[in-house]
């Protein structure tokens, strides 16, 4: 019984340790070399805006949907569609484990964002852009982060 609960603490401590909430500006530069800047004419700020209105900056977030699929990591990207899950019959378009995208590397995740804006209808893939970044002045988002 004592074994049980010391690997459950275990578990706790890695999945802490693999997860990372990331600021603003770190944000920022990460995207900026990842060269999402203007990618497929959406400034700096639609990313830096989205991201946080999907996930608040959180690599580890996921969220449960009616249809039994997951949204993963940094952008909520969805199971069903664009990574491999062991839950559902995936399409895996990005050719990636979801699990993949809550790591603290975004570079999974940024491929396959990229990949979602260049196949779909650009950001408005992500509910929470539409919602709160599309159409607004977004350079606040980049504001003191000391990118350009």
């Amino acid at each position: 019984m004592k074994a049980v609960g010391i690997l459950a603490l275990l578990g706790c401590l890695v999945t802490a340790m693999e997860s990372k909430v990331y600021t603003r500006c770190k944000l920022a530069k990460i995207f900026l070399r990842a060269g999402l800047d203007n990618y497929w004419g959406f400034a700096l700020g639609n990313w830096i805006c989205m991201a946080y209105y999907e996930s608040h900056y959180n690599t580890s977030a996921q969220k449960m949907l009616k249809d039994g699929s997951v949204d993963y990591g940094i952008f909520q990207i969805n199971s069903y569609t664009w990574c491999r899950s062991k839950r559902l019959q995936d399409k895996n378009h990005c050719h990636v484990a979801c699990s993949a995208l809550i790591t603290d590397d975004l570079t999974d995740a940024i491929l396959c964002a990229k990949k979602i804006v260049k196949e779909t209808e650009g950001m408005n893939y992500w509910e929470g852009w539409k919602k709160h970044c599309e159409g607004k002045e977004l350079s606040e988002w980049k504001k003191g982060c000391e990118v350009s």
